[in-house]
């Protein structure tokens, strides 16, 4: 007897059927099978049906259920939208064992959508975790991935998955049939039964399901990040008689715009409660001058001039050997933080920054490939190479594309200080020919990657081109020069439909086609910028506010939970500002830093101070856990870590990676320096 949420300003008490409805066919489905179903240690299901249902004199329905030695409630109530989400629900789901003999049990609330329909997908969203089949095909990094009547446990495809609330962004799953959409969230990670989970199935009749479970499961396969997965992890609870649990949650009745998420998800956000006092540890200015010390210290060196991908905390042990030999020309290193570090050693007079600066920057502009681009990595045993990538002719054009948006932005801020470098403008402008020539003819795409013997594009797939577009349009500004607009024009317009479809990927080049968050850092720069240039056209500040509403599906809303025995418990890391890496990289990072101008001045554009709150919360939070002085958190003074375990992925839940990253102080020490000028950051220097 399947309860169905009512489409009314209050809950209707069940017809004779016993129904509780909310849509209509042709507006889609949204319905209740049962109160809760249980799980037990035989691996089944065990629903308690709906018996009775009566309404309370606030409005909210209660519906009861007894069965399998347990009494349950479920309590609905029907709320207003905020801002433009719609009307939704708050939910309390009770349940109590009245049977004598204690039994291991687990427990699951299920909302069931329609059928989806000739040509629909589910859609599925699990903010940080899942978006879409969330691994193409064609990707060659393994992670999960959905594909409708499949299970392959091995291969991590599946047509239903469970995963452990500390995964999300946002504990919530969403997804739409043939005519509408839905979602359920947690209002919080942990419940008196512990962690909590959300997940989501295709059942029979190709109808969407999505569940909220208690305690969590991790289902058909745990995720640890490689590609050989752990069994599937499904605690249950051991109930004794009169004992009692309660689960609340939330449920959303959408349409079926796929961005329908992003007003649910900024009400949650802004329904989860925060600490008045801010995260960080140090104000803007100490924080600046804290990471622009640890990137000269730890990871500069001279001969030849680089800025070392990583430095061990542990010195005694490992000494230098535990350093990675190592420089990527940007993302993980290279020119973006050889730009911070030259902007903070010029506002604080400081020579010997400035010079190992400037020397980083003319080593990579001098030493093109034949092809007239950037290389991809310099490393101590092989010299100047293409990267990560095995095709040792392949660069990826994501590491090419910020290298030169950033010596570009680093040749105009010299040149304000009355400084030239024509190495930095030939080597700038030598890139963006590469990229022009490589512009696919027929759709405007900009190269995913290019040949270093030739320049010549190799392919077009997946978003790393787009990472040429802020640097097009920058230069077009800086020489003068309106074709090289006129070709990021041309490119954001067919990117433009990568964004309206909710599927970025392909950014960072260790993951292949996989999303992740440093796709949407790309996206919402690239479409700012473009808006800045060309604001007649209102394309791009749509564009612009889509990409960051897809962008902040990464971000954490809330703090998680740790262990007080646990490092990050220890330290009392808040986790609310943090971004998810990817589905494919289940740990937090700093990398959202890095749109931090570009996300304010988008507030600016469109008049909403939500997403000057997001940035706010971003650079609050890692201005904790930068090294205050040797010993802190067994780092040294100015050491920041790239990766903080917030799940079981990679490491235990609550550690902390051991190594000190070039991008990780760099991206910091970028978003203080910019900050500063922001007259939104004045209060926090």
């Amino acid at each position: 007897m399947p309860v169905r949420f009512p489409d009314a300003e209050h809950l209707p008490l069940p017809g004779a059927s016993g129904d509780l409805r909310l849509r209509e066919a042709d507006q889609g489905k949204a319905e209740l099978p049962y109160v809760v179903s249980l799980s037990t240690d035989d691996g089944g299901w065990r629903p308690v049906p709906v018996l009775t249902a009566e309404r309370h004199t606030d409005g909210s329905v209660c519906a009861y259920g007894s069965a399998h030695g347990f009494e349950a409630a479920l309590r609905l109530t029907h709320l207003p939208g905020a801002r433009d989400e719609a009307p939704h629900y708050e939910g309390a789901l009770t349940v109590r064992r009245v049977a004598a003999a204690p039994v291991r049990a687990g427990l699951r609330l299920e909302l069931r959508l329609g059928p989806l329909g000739s040509g629909h997908e589910p859609g599925w969203l699990i903010p940080g975790v899942f978006y879409g089949q969330n691994r193409l095909p064609n990707c060659t990094r393994p992670y999960p991935r959905y594909e409708a009547g499949v299970c392959d446990a091995a291969g991590m495809t599946a047509a239903a998955w469970a995963f452990r609330a500390d995964r999300c962004a946002t504990p919530a799953v969403f997804a739409r049939d043939g005519a509408g959409g839905a979602a359920l969230a947690l209002t919080g990670e942990r419940s008196s039964l512990g962690e909590c989970g959300v997940g989501f199935a295709l059942l029979e009749g190709e109808r969407p399901a999505l569940r909220l479970h208690a305690p969590y499961r991790e289902e058909p396969v745990s995720y640890y990040g490689s590609a050989t997965p752990r069994a599937a992890d499904t605690p249950l609870h051991l109930w004794q008689e009169g004992e009692e649990h309660t689960v609340r949650f939330t449920a959303h009745l959408l349409d079926a715009d796929p961005h329908a998420y992003a007003p649910v998800l900024r009400a949650l956000h802004e329904a989860t409660p925060a600490k008045e006092e801010p995260a960080a540890w140090t104000g803007l200015d100490e924080a600046a001058e804290l990471s622009a010390y640890g990137l000269h210290r730890w990871h500069y060196r001279p001969d030849p001039p680089v800025l070392l991908e990583t430095a061990a905390f542990d010195r005694e042990a490992l000494g230098e050997s535990g350093d990675r030999q190592a420089m990527h020309v940007s993302w993980i290193s290279g020119v973006p933080y050889a730009h911070a570090l030259l902007l903070h050693a010029r506002r604080t007079s400081h020579a010997e920054q400035s010079a190992a600066a400037c020397a980083v920057l003319d080593h990579i502009a001098q030493n093109l490939t034949p092809g007239g681009t950037f290389w991809g990595q310099w490393t101590r045993e092989q010299g100047w190479n293409v990267g990560w990538h095995p095709d040792r002719r392949r660069l990826h054009a994501r590491t090419l594309g910020d290298a030169t948006l950033f010596l570009l932005r680093a040749l105009v801020a010299e040149r304000s200080h009355g400084v030239d470098h024509p190495e930095w403008e030939r080597a700038v402008r030598s890139n963006l020919a590469a990229a022009v020539t490589g512009q696919d003819t027929e759709t405007g795409r900009l190269p995913a990657a290019h040949d270093s013997a030739t320049g010549a594009a190799l392919d077009h797939e997946g978003g790393a081109g787009l990472s040429w577009i802020p640097a097009l349009v920058e230069a077009a500004d800086v020489f003068s020069e309106p074709a090289l607009l006129a070709a990021a024009v041309r490119a954001g317009g067919h990117y433009g439909e990568d964004v309206r479809a909710e599927f970025l990927c392909g950014a960072p080049e260790d993951v292949s086609l996989a999303p992740t968050s440093e796709d949407g850092y790309n996206a919402l720069i690239a479409y700012t910028l473009l808006h800045e240039a060309d604001p007649a056209d209102p394309r791009w500040l749509d564009l612009a506010r889509r990409a960051a509403d897809w962008t902040l599906t990464f971000r954490y809303t809330y703090d998680v939970h740790f262990e007080p025995h646990t490092l990050l418990g220890r330290y009392g890391f808040r986790t609310r500002g943090a971004d998810q890496a990817s589905p494919s990289n289940q740990h937090l990072h700093a990398f959202g830093l890095i749109c931090l101008p570009e996300t304010v001045r988008l507030a600016r554009h469109l008049g909403d101070p939500y997403y000057l709150h997001s940035a706010r919360e971003n650079l609050d939070c890692f201005r904790q856990f930068v090294a205050r002085a040797d010993g802190d958190f067994n780092a040294y003074r100015g050491m920041v870590s790239e990766r903080f375990y917030q799940t079981d992925c990679f490491q235990a839940k609550g550690m902390l990676l051991t190594l000190s990253h070039a991008w990780s102080a760099g991206v910091l020490l970028y978003a203080c320096e910019t900050a500063r000028e922001l007259p939104e950051f004045q209060e926090q220097m």
